[in-house]
């Protein structure tokens, strides 16, 4: 069983960052891949970033250069660093972790860029 935590997210004017995180806990389970996904009204999910067991980072177009997706594989923790955040970039955000039998999802994050 995987229980994932997030954090971060909320209200931000274009321009700005913001942190989100998202914690693994649980037991029996072995990681393949952890990310985040983003959900806007009126579109189709999209993965922002993930990342590998093996190391490799992937990202959505649309963020490269401005997100950076980092793991903590201590304590199964991914953080996504958000700059120069943009209204589009609006959503809600998932954490997701990818297992050899399952994909688990967090609860998702709002992020609100505006002002």
């Amino acid at each position: 069983q995987v229980e994932l935590v997030e954090s971060g997210g909320g209200l931000v004017q274009p321009g700005g960052s913001l942190r989100l995180s998202c914690r693994a806990s649980g037991s029996g389970f072995s990681i393949r891949a952890m990310g985040w996904s983003r959900h806007q009204s009126g579109k189709q999910s999209a993965i922002v970033a993930s990342t590998t067991i093996g190391g490799s980072t992937d990202y959505l177009d649309s963020v490269k250069g401005r997100f950076i997706l980092t793991r903590d594989e201590a304590t199964n923790t991914i953080t996504l660093q958000m700059n120069s955040l943009k209204p589009d970039d609006t959503a809600v955000y998932y954490c997701f972790l990818r297992s050899s039998v399952r994909t688990t999802w967090g609860q998702g994050t709002q992020v609100t860029v505006s002002g």
